[in-house]
């Protein structure tokens, strides 16, 4: 089985950052075949272990927000561990975890909660990166906020959902400013 240090080294690894948000098929592929089974059990509650530590905890969410958007693209298992993602960060930072990290890593362990669709965890997303002085996220945390205020949820999750689209969203998705995901 992989180890939460492992996943740490490969996520930020000179070669895997510049496809965090610029990801490609090969690059799902390869992230599937080697961590899908770590994200099942993690998904499965057999790696609750890893929270004793900032890296563990770290490696926790990163397998369970960021992977599955790349394992699953297009597909609606891509935030089935979203909700759990939440909960180790939420716990993580209680515990003061996030202090011990980097500012890259500090953003992938807040970020569960800026791919939320509840508005509670929208304004937390934005006060964790602005408390943290990365202003770069927070910017995008400001605008995931902003469409939850203004939709409730993300319009781009909604085909992939089986969500219909209000008129508000449809013209939203087809502007020129649409965040697409």
């Amino acid at each position: 089985m992989t180890s939460a240090e492992e996943i740490v080294v490969f996520w930020f690894s000179a070669r895997v950052q510049p496809l965090w948000f610029q990801s490609t098929a090969e690059f799902d592929a390869e992230l599937t075949e080697r961590f899908l089974r770590v994200w099942q059990a993690a998904c499965e509650g057999a790696l609750s272990d890893w929270e004793a530590s900032a890296e563990g905890a770290l490696a926790l969410v990163i397998c369970m927000d960021q992977f599955p958007l790349n394992m699953f693209r297009g597909r609606a298992e891509s935030f089935f561990s979203e909700t759990a993602a939440r909960e180790v960060a939420g716990r993580a930072i209680g515990r003061g975890f996030d202090q011990s990290l980097n500012d890259p890593q500090k953003a992938f362990l807040y970020m569960p909660f800026m791919h939320s669709e509840s508005l509670a965890d929208q304004d937390r997303s934005v006060a964790l990166f602005r408390a943290a002085g990365l202003s770069e996220n927070a910017q995008f945390a400001e605008h995931h906020r902003d469409i939850i205020r203004r939709f409730g949820r993300f319009p781009h999750r909604n085909a992939i959902l089986g969500r219909e689209d209000t008129p508000q969203e449809r013209a939203y998705r087809s502007s020129a400013g649409a965040y697409l995901g």
